[in-house]
């Protein structure tokens, strides 16, 4: 540990030219040359770090956008990239009056790199989907997990770091998530919103995914974060962006759930994911895949290989588990049925759908059906605060946990005054409502498509006194054997 490292760093230039003869040079594909200096570099090259590598960022996203081989490892990288980038700005503009010091630029820095450290296999389909499974609810999060990781590579890798440093750095991994500190932050608090910003959603960790993953999937990108990072401004303690770039700021929430809509949550993606799912479950009792979750020291083994692994076994305990995975290797998936959005008015008061509801819908004469044969996904697209626009304020639901307004805007870099901008004083053409709600049933049997699709249009019909989705579902799909 430096013992200057509270130095503070006074100039752009300065910052622009830091010493890199001791850094490593790691050229991305997104961000150009990365520089990691010695002291992240203790952390990087480390098993638990390489770990990353086998985690792909997209989880099973690539077997439907065969370009989404891309890791949490480099994601990493982009997001450390980016949160010095955003640091550097805010310093070269502001000079002393934020006071910024080199320990800051450090933590900040270290909180990207390390921010996913504690990710579970197959992008969040292990916290959200296998957990709650196997662990009757589980409220188990990759946030907490990069923390326990993050006091795991210290000790176990005998890493110098001053404590004031590391705890920051936890904490502002955390800022976002369901135990993210409310009371120990009193001052500089602008920096714990920069790699995962729990006040209004706006952070490098976006910048980088929204950037990376449009580009591994081949699609379009007409976001540009650049705008956002090279004129944010600190305004009583909170990143405030030019008005003029109010657009920017939402198309990064609008890309974002496009994302969501057209590549993490697509039909066929969904079905794979519930076929491992299912692999996953019962394969748990003999590989205890669960069991490794509150111990850094056993998590860190765990990454994407665990399909593999299952895949190849000789064990008959496996027989089940490995069968789905080789029905997913044979392109044998679950069939896709049909779909629908909740209406608006609905959404607030949904309860779940469950393969038993589907069945309970059927009429007499109809093909019977049996919860095991069935799979429903429920999926939620919004602009990361639910049916709140993070362009204005809060519900008061929210009011008691988080800032009371959003996203702060100002004028130019000679006015002081930061304000809230309502959507229709720039457009009517921007969305009224911020949330969707697509429930999606699946058979598990290409025999029982035309059976379950007609039972979940009872189901509409029952629940909504129509059919809520969009079309029947096509004829062919029904004859397949």
């Amino acid at each position: 540990m430096e013992t200057n490292g509270n130095e503070e760093v006074t100039s752009l230039y300065s910052l622009s030219c830091r010493d890199r003869r001791f850094s490593k040079h790691i050229h991305d594909n997104v961000h150009g040359n990365i520089y990691l200096d010695p002291f992240f570099l203790q952390f990087v090259d480390t098993e638990q770090f390489q770990r990353l590598r086998e985690l792909k960022q997209l989880g099973l996203t690539h077997m439907v956008y065969p370009g989404a081989v891309h890791s949490r490892f480099e994601h990493s990288l982009g997001v450390y990239w980016l949160a010095g980038e955003a640091v550097h700005t805010v310093q070269g503009h502001q000079g002393s009056e934020i006071n910024i010091e080199r320990n800051d630029i450090r933590t900040v820095k270290l909180a990207g790199l390390l921010h996913d450290v504690g990710h579970g296999p197959f992008s969040h389909l292990f916290e959200r989907e296998f957990l709650p499974r196997v662990l009757n609810g589980s409220e188990w999060s990759h946030e907490d997990m990069s923390v326990k990781m993050i006091d795991y590579i210290v000790d176990a890798q005998h890493i110098e770091i001053d404590a004031a440093i590391l705890n920051n750095v936890k904490e502002m991994v955390l800022a976002s998530s369901a135990n993210a500190s409310q009371n120990t932050v009193n001052e500089k608090r602008f920096l714990y919103d920069i790699v995962a910003n729990g006040r209004n959603g706006i952070d490098v960790d976006k910048f980088d995914y929204i950037v990376r993953d449009s580009r591994a999937c081949g699609l379009g990108c007409n976001f540009q974060f650049q705008r956002l990072l090279e004129t944010m401004r600190v305004m009583g303690d909170e990143i405030c962006y030019r008005a003029k770039d109010y657009l920017t700021v939402h198309k990064l929430f609008a890309t974002r759930a496009d994302l969501h809509r057209t590549v993490y949550t697509h039909a066929k993606v969904k079905a794979i994911e519930l076929m491992v799912v299912d692999a996953l479950t019962l394969a748990n009792g003999e590989l205890s895949i669960s069991a490794s979750i509150q111990e850094p020291a056993k998590f860190w083994k765990l990454d994407d290989s665990i399909l593999r692994q299952i895949e190849t076994s000789d064990k008959q305990e496996l027989k089940k588990a490995r069968d789905l995975v080789l029905r997913i290797r044979r392109r044998d998936l679950y069939q896709f049925c049909n779909e629908f959005a909740v209406p608006k008015d609905k959404q607030e008061h949904f309860k779940d759908i469950t393969p038993q509801d589907i069945v309970c819908s059927q009429k007499n004469g109809d093909t019977p059906l049996n919860e095991e044969d069935i799979s429903v996904s429920i999926v939620k697209i919004d602009l990361t605060r639910g049916r709140s626009n993070p362009l204005e304020r809060f519900g008061e639901a929210l009011l008691a946990c988080i800032s009371t307004s959003s996203i702060k805007f100002f004028q130019d870099y000679e006015s002081d005054y930061k304000f809230p901008i309502r959507d229709e004083r720039i457009s009517h053409l921007l969305p009224a409502f911020c949330q969707d709600m697509i429930v999606r049933v699946y058979s598990k049997k290409p025999e029982l498509v035309g059976a379950v699709s007609k039972a979940f249009e009872n189901y509409q019909l029952k629940t909504y006194g129509m059919k809520a989705q969009v079309h029947d579902t096509p004829e062919k799909k029904k004859r397949r054997v």
